[in-house]
């Protein structure tokens, strides 16, 4: 008990945030932005204490925020026995020491806070190759002016780090841990490369779920596939990408994957680090691009869910938006057209008709069929192993008899051997 509550005085942080106008929409620090933030704290564990937001025309170069602001933050920090500072901009190296010589707390930035999420949250190994190699990356530039940041040791925000390595090691150890790290992760793609490969061969399209953090995705897998992901109301809850098998209809099966939630001000250098699971957008087939239909901040959030969807996915994928949370706003409030679908994930509102728009987006027919093949012409189960979904194979007196999903192409060129439409 005592454990728990050192740890909640231990996560006790101040938020700050620079709104200055020569910075560009994503790196100014707004009340949203600030409420984002504090949603981000409470994922990683942490207590917001108070909250400020500085205008200026350019940033302070030494101290970011300037000395008088900064010392109100000290004020503020000792008023609420806050024990860290956390700034919703990102900070140089040397913004970070000269904050804390003159707060005296650990002060961190929105990156070292996301990334702390994501070291609680990867579960895989792969998950935590990729959080490790983000992290180091983060720290290898800013060794030089982490100092208060780096000497903490335990479990607190901020210091769930790589492992046993201290951080105070040399650039040269950090940049070998980054190599071997990335030579790691390139053997997980080419086992994933493998696995996608079969499940191309077997004619199984793949449906990438998408959307901002918290938008719903995970619920949205479990109401289709009774996965059992946790589907907690919190930022950033899924890390790993999670995949399983649906069948949408008794013509299609799909392998529908979740994806870690987009948020807007995700750092480039943490984008690059999970290539790895979010290069399943190259692959898919289909992107459900998951909206909170109740969200203030929807259409902005929807930005910038597209501007990575056209970063990362192959050119001309299909999206379907999916409004969810439809129960909780009027069917005015939701956009009409073909590729919308209103949804309540949580309720299993609307399943049945967004299970039919997968089924249209993925567009070219597909037939199931059974098929009567002679043993003379043998030579073409192999081909409907490669370029169809074989549902079942049974040899008997009269020919291969066999129950497969065919496209329209293979459709019209094995006409005379099937049997019937099933």
């Amino acid at each position: 008990m005592e454990a728990t509550m050192e740890k909640h005085i231990q996560e006790r942080a101040v938020l700050v945030g620079l709104n200055a106008d020569c910075f560009t929409k994503e790196q100014t620090a707004t009340e949203e932005t600030l409420e984002e933030l504090d949603a981000l704290l409470e994922t990683a564990g942490g207590f917001c204490t108070g909250k400020v937001l500085q205008n200026r025309h350019t940033p302070d170069s030494h101290s970011f925020i300037g000395e008088g602001k900064a010392l109100e933050v000290k004020m503020l920090v000792e008023a609420t026995a806050s024990t860290m500072v956390i700034f919703d901009n990102e900070l140089s190296p040397g913004n970070i020491r000269a904050l804390e010589e003159i707060i005296g707390v650990t002060v961190l930035d929105r990156s070292a806070l996301i990334l702390d999420i994501f070291a609680q949250r990867a579960k895989t190994r792969e998950g935590r190759l990729q959080v490790e190699l983000a992290q180091y990356k983060y720290l290898l530039p800013r060794l030089s002016g982490m100092g208060a940041s780096l000497s903490r040791q335990g479990g607190g925000i901020g210091t769930r780090g790589p492992g046993e390595t201290k951080l105070e090691s040399d650039r040269r150890h950090i940049r070998e841990r980054i190599n071997r790290l990335e030579g790691e992760l390139e053997q997980v793609r080419k086992v994933r490369g493998v696995q996608r490969e079969r499940r191309m061969k077997n004619s199984v399209p793949v449906v990438a779920i998408v959307g901002y953090t918290n938008a719903g995705k995970s619920t949205l897998l479990n109401q289709l596939t009774g996965a059992g992901i946790p589907a907690n109301n919190r930022l950033f809850d899924t890390l790993d990408t999670t995949s399983r098998q649906l069948t949408v209809s008794d013509n299609l099966d799909v392998i529908l994957s979740d994806t870690v939630g987009f948020i807007a001000k995700l750092p480039h250098h943490l984008v690059n680090a999970f290539h790895a699971t979010l290069e399943e957008l190259e692959y898919a087939d289909l992107l459900l691009h998951v909206i909170d239909a109740s969200d203030p901040n929807r259409e902005e959030h929807i930005a910038v869910v597209e501007r990575l969807i056209h970063k990362l996915s192959k050119p001309g994928t299909p999206v379907l938006s999916c409004y969810n949370k439809a129960d909780l706003v009027s069917p005015e409030d939701i956009p009409v057209g073909e590729d919308v679908v209103a949804i309540s994930a949580r309720q299993g509102m609307g399943m049945e008709n967004l299970l039919k728009s997968i089924e249209k987006a993925l567009g070219h027919a597909r037939h199931r069929v059974e098929l009567l093949l002679p043993y003379s012409m043998g030579g073409l189960l192999e081909t409907l192993h490669n370029n169809a979904q074989v549902n079942s194979t049974e040899y008997t007196g009269e020919g291969i008899q066999i129950v497969a999903v065919l496209d329209d192409i293979l459709y019209g060129r094995l006409r005379e051997y099937i049997v019937k439409e099933l």
